[in-house]
């Protein structure tokens, strides 16, 4: 049955793990899930992940979820070219990346939730949006969703948001190792910052990217970019005109 992967194009989550696959060469079957028709909370998908969310992994069979957890599977499975380091401090150090940048989440939530659902959640009646939320397994992304329906966020969370998403900008320039996050070159570490860098530089801070603020950042993503494996897992503009 090979690798199935569910994933949406703009989502954060759904880019690391395209990037981890793309880096490794890995062939897969792309199945798109529309998150702007609440496809992942249909009874088809969470038989694949009952949280509904997306990405979603399928191996020969089995079903996996979580993008970190999904990319250090296909570590064990296919070890070349090596993404995740072999010293256990450094793997360790790895880990700390991925969860560190998995709790700020919630921060790009802010930014990108007010472009893909907002407008549609504020249109909803009472009655739909409680339908829809009886859908929803993630406690977190129901209250997201309450917040984009009924009450937006503000300018000031969004500049706490913002500040947040900044501060990791500011923890990469201070840990950068020989043009990478961990010792011994590009890794996982990597490839889960990317896609929230990604968004940083498109609309949320684009100044603070720059060489004059952050140097090593500033190369760490040129490099990054230049990736033939970047090119192929489509990161993709998150607004569109």
């Amino acid at each position: 049955m090979g690798l199935v992967l569910y994933h949406a194009w703009k989502s954060s989550a759904s880019r690391r793990v395209r990037f981890f696959l793309e880096e490794k060469g890995l062939v897969y079957d792309s199945r798109e899930i529309d998150l702007s028709l609440q496809e992942q909370h249909q009874p088809a998908f969470l038989k694949v992940n009952p949280l509904g969310v997306v990405p979603a992994l399928i191996h020969d069979g089995r079903a996996l979820h979580e993008s970190g957890t999904i990319c250090e599977y296909l570590e064990a499975v296919w070890p070349d070219p090596q993404l995740c380091p072999t010293d256990p401090y450094d793997l360790a150090q790895m880990r700390n990346w991925v969860r560190y940048v998995d709790g700020l989440i919630g921060n790009l939530i802010r930014f990108n939730w007010r472009y893909t659902i907002q407008d549609r959640a504020a249109k909803l009646s009472e009655s739909e949006l409680q339908a829809l939320l009886e859908k929803i397994p993630s406690a977190e992304r129901r209250e997201a969703w309450l917040r984009v329906a009924r009450k937006p966020y503000t300018a000031e969370e969004l500049d706490d948001a913002r500040n947040n998403l900044v501060a990791m900008l500011d923890r990469m320039e201070e840990m950068m190792v020989n043009g990478w996050l961990i010792r011994g070159g590009f890794s996982l570490a990597d490839i889960a910052v990317a896609p929230f860098v990604r968004r940083i530089g498109e609309e949320i801070a684009p100044d603070e990217l720059g060489h004059e603020k952050r140097p090593k950042v500033a190369d760490w993503w040129e490099q990054l970019q230049s990736r033939p494996a970047y090119v192929r897992a489509r990161f993709d503009p998150f607004l569109t005109a």
